[in-house]
């Protein structure tokens, strides 16, 4: 079971009407629709980026770690920094400047600008989603948070199965920079919204940067940071590499492609659903339950890959490990204290670390001659460590349990 979040830290009264708290996530999942679709559309225009501005396609990928960089850096810095701001008005500001990274990466003339400016459109990313989770829990009645931020993430994973496909669309017809004024222009429609259905609501009493910074001082944030960096970065050793797994391996023919991707959508649309409703019931069994499932599902994925069936299948399953995503944000809401603001933002920087660390850890595996699906065992590898993260956070909680008695 899941401890409510404590009158000093709460950042609302009491939970809300259903009504309210539906145009809420509605509004803050837009935002959420907007920064998945800017993050990942980029990946399939690379080839119409790089010719445009220039460069080789290697160099034009320098773009994609800038705006992870930007997420990394950009979490903490503004989830501190701003820690004494009023959410709705936080939440307005940092789609605010979503959208203008946006607008002014379509008028970037050359590499060097795109390249700093998705570097300054990432910096909101994860504190957006920070705060919007703890706006979302905190207008959910109780048993119902874990659902409440899956629903605010649920704009995230959909960006994958539609607003992706839909932005490089445009992009392929109209030019690469088309796809980013759609995405600024959904941001902008994410401000209105956040204004008109998010209710107002102060920073937690006493916030203030110092004591968003106490967040760090707390084991128990960074184990569950750990697990997120470490557990969930299986995922993207897979996915950096599925499309040449799926063609060279498979035997898939590349017109099929784009459609196993849409599957590995739906997969996180699943995942996401399931994975709160279960965090709901028994948060940290839900963790230890998804981790356990990211192993069998990356020792499972090696023979699937070799047949084009099976490896649609295990695209989608992929997709579902997503699941881990609320379970992980909640339990960083009930172990930060009164430093909620810069430990729910540093969710996303936790996931922005997984993606680096698997996508390096899998081209490693690559690059050494182990094939393809060599990326599922380092999978494997990393959702093995994952559990260990997470067995030793809940010996280290045990611990202080016990030992809480002692010192009274």
């Amino acid at each position: 079971m899941t401890a409510p979040l404590s009158a000093k830290t709460s950042i609302a009264e009491a939970p809300t009407d259903d009504r309210t708290l539906v145009r809420a996530v509605l509004a803050l999942g837009v935002g959420g629709f907007s920064i998945g679709t800017g993050e990942f559309v980029i990946m399939g225009l690379l080839p119409e980026v790089a010719r445009d501005i220039g460069v080789s396609i290697p160099q034009a990928g320098h773009v994609i770690s800038a705006y992870a960089l930007g997420v990394v850096v950009g979490a903490p810095v503004l989830a501190v920094l701003c820690a004494h701001w009023g959410r709705r008005a936080l939440l307005m500001a940092l789609m605010a400047v979503y959208a203008l990274g946006n607008f002014a990466s379509a008028l970037a003339p050359g590499y060097g600008s795109l390249t700093a400016m998705r570097l300054f459109t990432g910096l909101p990313h994860g504190t957006y989603f920070g705060v919007a989770a703890l706006v979302a829990a905190a207008l959910a009645p109780p048993g119902r948070r874990a659902r409440a931020v899956g629903w605010v993430m649920l704009g995230l994973t959909t960006a994958t199965l539609v607003g992706v496909p839909l932005a490089a669309a445009l992009g392929e017809h109209f030019g690469w920079r088309a796809a980013f004024v759609f995405v600024g222009l959904i941001a902008v429609a994410a401000v209105v919204m956040v204004r008109l259905w998010v209710p107002a609501m102060p920073a937690s009493h006493g916030a203030s940067p110092l004591r968003e910074l106490g967040a760090l001082a707390r084991k128990q944030v960074w184990f569950t940071l750990g697990i997120g960096a470490i557990g969930f970065g299986g995922m993207f050793a897979v996915f950096s590499y599925i499309k040449p797994t799926l063609i060279e391996v498979a035997g898939m023919p590349p017109a099929l492609v784009p459609f196993v991707l849409s599957l590995f959508g739906l997969g996180m649309v699943v995942g996401n659903v399931v994975g709160s409703r279960m965090a709901d019931k028994a948060l940290m069994p839900t963790v230890g339950k998804v981790l356990l499932w990211s192993i069998a599902v990356m020792v499972l994925f090696v023979p699937a890959a070799h047949h084009p069936a099976s490896a649609a299948v295990a695209t989608f399953v992929l997709g579902t490990l997503v699941a881990i995503g609320p379970a992980l944000q909640i339990r960083l809401m009930d172990v930060a204290g009164d430093a909620q603001t810069l430990a729910a933002a540093l969710n996303h920087s936790a996931f922005n670390v997984a993606n680096a660390l698997g996508a390096w850890l899998g081209g490693m595996g690559i690059a050494a001659g182990f094939g393809w699906t060599s990326t599922g065992w380092v999978g494997a590898a990393l959702g093995l460590g994952g559990v260990a993260m997470f067995a030793w956070s809940l010996a280290s909680e045990r611990k202080s349990r016990l030992q809480t008695p002692a010192r009274a």
